[in-house]
């Protein structure tokens, strides 16, 4: 059995290996416990609503829904969730778009075993996890809003005037999932309310009004 303090994780994967090495690699530290492996981001989805894992540690090319598409359903579930994309190779606008989405960080997989488990502590605790370089690299690329596809539904909304509730209850989701995503879409857009953040939409041709 498990100690209290054991971190829980969930394994999005593709490729068997990879997952069965994880588990081997990774159940070897007495503080970390595989407690479910998926194949595909919808399995992976389903998962995580069964098992209430601490951490989520998710390749970002999956068959299906890809790794941020997988993000996007797991955080509109719980808000909280805590994610860690863990990939052969991406690019520096996926990274990005994964960290808007509401992930927690990011590893390559040809990270030392020593770097992936001080990555999945970090994240467990709530903390952002990125290799050395990778944000300035980030911030130097300027890479603009990355505004979400659920962000630019939501902002649709916002455009013609509806309220949260009215949105929330559009897309089938909660009603706190459309605040995060609004608090999302103020710090990227560089606004303080929502009348802001529609002109700037707008003006930046995120949404249309016709």
């Amino acid at each position: 059995m498990s100690s209290p303090d054991c971190i829980r994780l969930l394994l999005i994967d593709d490729h068997f290996v990879v997952r069965s090495g994880l588990v081997a690699s990774l159940e070897m530290e007495g503080n970390l416990e595989v407690v479910g492996e998926a194949e595909s981001g919808e399995e992976g989805f389903k998962l995580f609503q069964e098992k209430s894992p601490h951490v989520v540690l998710m390749d970002l090319q999956l068959p299906g829904w890809n790794g941020i598409e997988t993000s996007e359903q797991i955080l509109e579930f719980d808000s909280s969730a805590k994610i860690l994309m863990f990939s052969t190779f991406a690019r520096d606008d996926e990274i990005q778009t994964a960290l808007d989405t509401g992930v927690l960080g990011y590893l390559q997989k040809t990270a030392e075993r020593s770097e992936l488990i001080a990555a999945l502590e970090t994240v467990a605790s709530g903390g952002t996890y990125l290799p050395e370089g990778l944000a300035a690299s980030l911030a130097e690329r300027d890479l603009g809003p990355n505004i979400t596809q659920r962000e630019r539904e939501i902002l649709a909304r916002v455009a013609q005037g509806k309220a949260n509730k009215e949105i929330a209850s559009d897309l089938g989701i909660a009603e706190d999932t459309v605040k995060r995503h609004m608090s999302h879409v103020f710090r990227k857009l560089g606004v303080n309310d929502r009348a802001q953040a529609t002109a700037e939409a707008i003006r930046q041709g995120i949404v249309s009004v016709d």
